[in-house]
């Protein structure tokens, strides 16, 4: 495969990345009033490329933001073809200005397992399930975790519900044996990834206290960029990441999802 080329699109006009320009004035970013998507590219293929189109029109109806779908699908495919089959992401951003902008990535590289820190946090209800430009304290709690050296940050309510990692789904194994995950209704995102897994195995979700996940068996993240990764500790007790059988069932069916299509 070739080397991802970083290029952006704003409104279907294509250049190198880092001459892209952004008309102003526009509260996509003065405010952060928008919303986005970020898709993976398996060899110039688009994994659940619907599904995210779908959470982009439900994240943008959510906050009052008309889109257009088959502008940036066309836009999208379009500027994807100018990767001559890479594996990358793919990111779509809509703006309170009107602007579709699409940006080809190269991957993120992520370590085989993840130290975690937990991060209090309270979801802005308004915002529950949409995934919009407003994700300054998401990164925040990045930022806090690693201060503490970890990997990634837990987000934690005040009232101990654990929720999910700043951009990846938290799973685990409860001492009963059963694969847990956060409900939506509790605050989380509704991944792409979360449902591809929920789909093929079985899957207990719920509002649960952060102490079910500190006596957890296994644990892992599972995002768009990271697919299934093992966590291997949660402010500082270890978690076993080795054998890890739901995790590896859990791997499995993401990989089936990803030959599906």
């Amino acid at each position: 495969m070739g080397e991802t080329p970083l290029l952006t699109s704003i409104d279907g006009y294509v250049t190198p990345s880092d001459e892209a320009v952004l008309p102003l004035p526009d509260d996509g970013l003065f405010r952060g009033d928008g919303v986005f998507e970020v898709l993976r590219s398996y060899g110039g293929r688009l994994f659940a490329l619907g599904a995210h189109l779908d959470r982009l029109a439900r994240s943008a109806a959510a906050i009052e933001l008309p889109i257009e779908r088959g502008p940036i699908e066309t836009e999208a495919t379009a500027l994807l073809e100018r990767a001559a089959g890479a594996n990358c992401l793919l990111r779509i951003v809509v703006t309170r200005g009107g602007r579709r902008i699409i940006t080809l990535e190269k991957l993120l590289e992520h370590p085989p397992s993840i130290d975690l820190a937990t991060v209090e946090y309270t979801p802005t209800v308004i915002l529950n399930r949409v995934k919009s430009l407003s994700y300054a304290a998401n990164m925040e709690a990045t930022r806090i975790a690693k201060r503490s050296g970890a990997g990634e940050a837990l987000l934690v309510a005040p009232d101990g519900t654990v929720l999910e990692a700043p951009t990846s789904t938290l799973f685990w194994v409860s001492e009963t044996g059963a694969l847990r995950t956060t409900a939506t209704e509790a605050g989380v995102l509704d991944s792409i990834t979360r449902a591809k897994i929920i789909e093929r195995c079985e899957v207990e979700t719920g509002r649960f206290p952060i102490r079910d996940v500190m006596t957890s068996t296994e644990a892992f993240l599972a995002s768009t960029t990271r697919e299934v990764q093992p966590v291997a500790s949660i402010d500082g007790e270890k978690i076993p990441t080795f054998p890890a059988p739901r995790t590896l069932e859990a791997a499995a069916a993401f990989q089936e999802a990803l030959r599906e299509g």
